[in-house]
């Protein structure tokens, strides 16, 4: 799949991205990970951690796919508003699966911390707007339920929304629960350190085939065979390709990155701003706020990204989007870029053991949650595969069933 398109800011304040060797004969390991991207690098530390010796290999160059096309936001709600999700899944499991959130970006704010690679770790504020004054109902029922449940949340009124995210709208959520991060600054950095302790990487290493014994898995590449006793899969948006099957809708959706000469008139630097509608808008500050993200603009397609004029026109779009939230800030995009994302029917992504296979782990479907999910997908598969007890296991199980 043609997974993104332009170039993103962490692309161009990185330059050239380290290659790494194609995988050349048979091999052994205990775990093999497909998938190289930020969930391949936190499994493989994770899991190397645990003295499990691992094996990744990558049909590109790890780093290179989606995740250089994430806009590196973190926060624990997810797609569907919470009381949507009670809905769908259930109180307790849709609780769950919040107050996991909450958990991974502070497990992601440990891993940061370990890393000698900069990587614009952040802690910041949600700011959730009311795109129109037909959504404050809503809105409020969701700051209630957030509220009940035990979250950070604090309602505000137009007046209030003003004063703290110096924008006209009908009413906001402001939560004290968000973070931001260099999505491809933090899977080279814990790439690196997984490397430094005993994980194999490999490049331009295309999985062909998966085979499962009783005993053993065998993936047969274009030289050989790797043997292993369990496989994960962490392709992204590519899973349909090798499993057969995709658990969510694939689409498309577009962001830029634009100087910030003047700062105070555009949303403050540490909110991130993201708003009701479906799909919705959302801005962040970058790079030591020299950069403004704004991203949205979604599309029913999964390369339909790929086309430059339309990039271009999204590109304009999200311009006059912000400029009609933020009239006094002008912006002029640097950076341009867009790429295929997943959404699944209950907003929460799919992560354990695949359907029917003992040996087969994956870690797909995540939405606007990618990073979030990612830390979630480490622990989760490391517990599974080590048979230890986890509640993360039904909430985000291939078998859940919705309430």
């Amino acid at each position: 799949m043609d997974l993104r398109t332009g170039q993103s800011l962490w692309q161009g304040l990185r330059g050239p991205i380290p290659e790494h060797p194609t995988l050349e004969g048979d091999a052994r390991a205990e775990v093999v990970i497909i998938g190289g991207g930020v969930t391949g690098a936190l499994l493989s530390w994770i899991l190397v951690q645990h003295g499990i010796e691992v094996l990744l290999v990558d049909k590109r160059h790890p780093a290179t796919g989606s995740t250089a096309a994430s806009t590196g936001l973190l926060q624990y709600e997810v797609d569907t508003p919470l009381v949507e999700l009670i809905e769908k899944v259930g109180q307790e499991q849709a609780v769950h699966a919040y107050r996991r959130g909450v958990q991974a970006i502070d497990e992601l704010e440990e891993l940061a911390a370990q890393l000698s690679a900069k990587v614009d770790f952040e802690r910041r504020k949600s700011l959730y707007v009311a795109t129109t004054t037909d959504d404050v109902a809503d809105l409020r029922a969701e700051y209630e339920c957030l509220h009940h449940f035990g979250f950070e949340t604090t309602y505000l009124e137009p007046n209030a929304v003003r004063d703290v995210g110096n924008m006209a709208a009908p009413g906001a959520i402001l939560s004290a629960v968000a973070a931001q991060v260099n999505p491809l600054a933090l899977t080279l950095g814990l790439l690196q350190r997984a490397e430094a302790a005993g994980v194999r990487i490999y490049g331009q290493t295309t999985v062909e085939q998966v085979s499962e014994s009783p005993g053993h898995v065998e993936l047969r590449t274009s030289t050989g065979t790797i043997r292993a006793q369990a496989v994960v899969y962490a392709t992204g948006y590519e899973a349909c390709e090798s499993l057969g099957f995709s658990p969510g809708t694939l689409r498309s959706t577009f962001a830029l990155a634009a100087r910030t000469e003047n700062v105070a008139s555009s949303c403050p630097p540490e909110l991130l701003h993201w708003e009701t509608a479906r799909p919705y808008f959302y801005s962040r500050h970058a790079h030591d706020n020299q950069y403004l993200i704004l991203g949205g603009k979604d599309m029913a397609n999964a390369e339909t990204h790929a086309d430059p004029k339309l990039l271009a026109e999204k590109t304009a779009s999200l311009v006059q989007e912000f400029q009609q939230r933020f009239p006094a800030c002008t912006i002029v995009p640097e950076y341009a870029w867009a790429g295929t994302f997943a959404e699944t029917e209950d907003g929460l992504a799919y992560i354990g053991k695949l359907p029917k296979r003992e040996r087969c782990y994956a870690a797909l479907g995540y939405g606007g949650n990618g990073i979030t999910f990612s830390m979630i997908a480490a622990r989760l598969i490391r517990d599974l595969y080590i048979r230890r007890e986890t509640p993360d296991s039904a909430v985000f199980s291939f078998s859940r069933k919705s309430a």
